[in-house]
């Protein structure tokens, strides 16, 4: 991916509107409400619909954007926002195979650095890591090409039978459930075995072959992304 040209593109602000819309509009694409939009980046409605405006009356449109239609991106503001999500899960790889980073501080780190490395860095850090496909939290990291594979799977916290499962991917978003979360041994690749609790909103899972059960809450629940596995 060659980096963004416009100067708008160029600021962070605007990469985490990109990346936000991008996350919430999913495989489908579908158009971002102002309202889930605010609450994706903590800020105030209203500045959230300056914002939009602006982006989408510039020369470079980077959203599609109706007053009471959400918004969308456009061509040029989805590979912006892949570019930058490319970078993003590159630098926390980087961050956590080469540097040793604990993974609850890979996130944070890598917001900081995402919107100002060069294609030639980018290029670099991606030969050192062997061109991989997946970040540590198990989501995709796009090609250059602006290309990303999806997978099919579901929250844990809506896991309604019993059964065993693959983990895919846990969030990135909350310090404190990705401390649990590793703690409790789930990483993407494991197998995990699952027992929704009757008396509780919680679940009860195991690692792999082991007896021991964890207790996990429906809020640390919905930071784990997993697939049944068939027979």
């Amino acid at each position: 991916m060659s980096p963004g040209k416009q100067a708008s593109a160029n600021t962070e602000s605007v990469d985490n509107y990109l990346k936000a819309i991008l996350t919430l509009g999913g495989r489908e694409e579908s158009r971002v409400t102002i309202k889930s939009l605010a609450e994706r980046l903590r800020i105030a409605p209203a500045s959230v619909t300056n914002m939009l405006q602006k982006l989408s009356g510039s020369t470079a449109t980077l959203v599609d954007y109706e007053r009471h239609g959400g918004v969308q991106l456009s061509p040029a503001g989805k590979r912006r926002a892949l570019e930058v999500v490319r970078h993003h899960r590159l630098i926390e790889t980087f961050l956590y195979e080469v540097l040793d980073y604990p993974l609850e501080e890979v996130h944070e780190e890598a917001e900081r650095l995402e919107h100002f490395i060069s294609e030639r860095f980018e290029e670099r850090i991606a030969a050192k890591l062997g061109h991989p496909k997946i970040d540590p939290h198990g989501h995709s990291i796009p090609s250059m090409e602006g290309e990303m594979t999806a997978r099919e799977s579901m929250l844990l916290a809506d896991v309604i039978e019993d059964g065993i499962f693959v983990i895919d991917s846990v969030s990135d978003q909350d310090t404190h459930n990705l401390r649990l979360i590793e703690a409790c041994g789930i990483t993407p690749g494991a197998r995990l075995r699952v027992r929704k609790n009757s008396s509780s909103d919680s679940y009860s899972v195991s690692i792999g072959r082991s007896s021991k059960a964890y207790d996990l809450s429906r809020e640390v629940a919905r930071d784990v992304r997993i697939i049944r596995l068939k027979g």
